[in-house]
């Protein structure tokens, strides 16, 4: 079961054409994050948002500090380009590192460092995404919050994979036609053939707008 989430600006931007992002959506969308990392078994994101964001991953509470339970932190990272001086393998909780190419200094390093290597080449030269959902669910993984990027989510979209989508939209425009979106790729040539959500609902957290959303897909209720 894949949730996907992103927060995005009104004209659909996950940062700016120079790549910031903090932070576009409030504090209550924030705190809403964290209880949805809380609730997951697994955090996932693509080389991209680990390489530009650095993030944690981990769930905290209210006072930013971790909770005894994280999530399982999860980097696709085809071509093997993850730091291990990253902030994602100096915070409490395991870490499995996906990957379709590696040299092996960097994978030593990154074992060294705690992280889980598991090399799942698919024929695209990039990580088979099929492949890695089953070895999470071989590790007793039932939800993956997906948190990007856009190029690991277009993918996971394009094959069906994601279930659940939650929306944080943010009221502000960004502009810059070099300005990211959350699923980028190829995209679908057809709107009949997007992919569309059902049993939606609409809420607020804060000044920010709250939709969630699932699929018809194979991973889809």
């Amino acid at each position: 079961f894949v949730i996907a989430k992103f927060a995005m600006s009104l004209d659909g931007k996950i940062a700016t054409s120079t790549g910031e992002s903090q932070w576009i959506s409030g504090e209550a969308a924030r705190r809403y994050a964290h209880a949805l990392r809380r609730s997951a078994d697994a955090v996932m994101v693509g080389i991209g948002t680990a390489l530009a964001d650095d993030p944690q991953l981990t769930a905290r509470d209210e006072s930013d500090e971790p909770l005894e339970r994280q999530p399982l932190r999860v980097v696709v990272d085809s071509s093997g380009r993850v730091s291990p001086v990253s902030k994602l393998f100096s915070s409490p909780g395991s870490i499995l590192v996906a990957t379709s190419v590696m040299d092996e200094s960097t994978e030593q390093a990154l074992k060294r460092v705690g992280a889980e290597v598991v090399r799942l080449p698919g024929n695209d030269g990039r990580v088979d995404l099929d492949a890695l959902m089953a070895v999470l669910v071989e590790r007793g993984v039932n939800s993956v919050l997906l948190e990007g990027g856009g190029t690991l989510m277009a993918s996971l979209v394009e094959q069906g994979l994601v279930s659940k989508v939650e929306a944080i939209v943010a009221p502000m425009l960004i502009g810059g036609r070099d300005a990211l979106s959350p699923v980028e790729g190829d995209g679908f040539g057809r709107l009949q053939d997007a992919l569309r959500l059902e049993n939606i609902t609409v809420g607020r957290l804060g000044e920010d707008i709250h939709i969630i959303g699932y699929t018809k897909h194979k991973g889809g209720t």
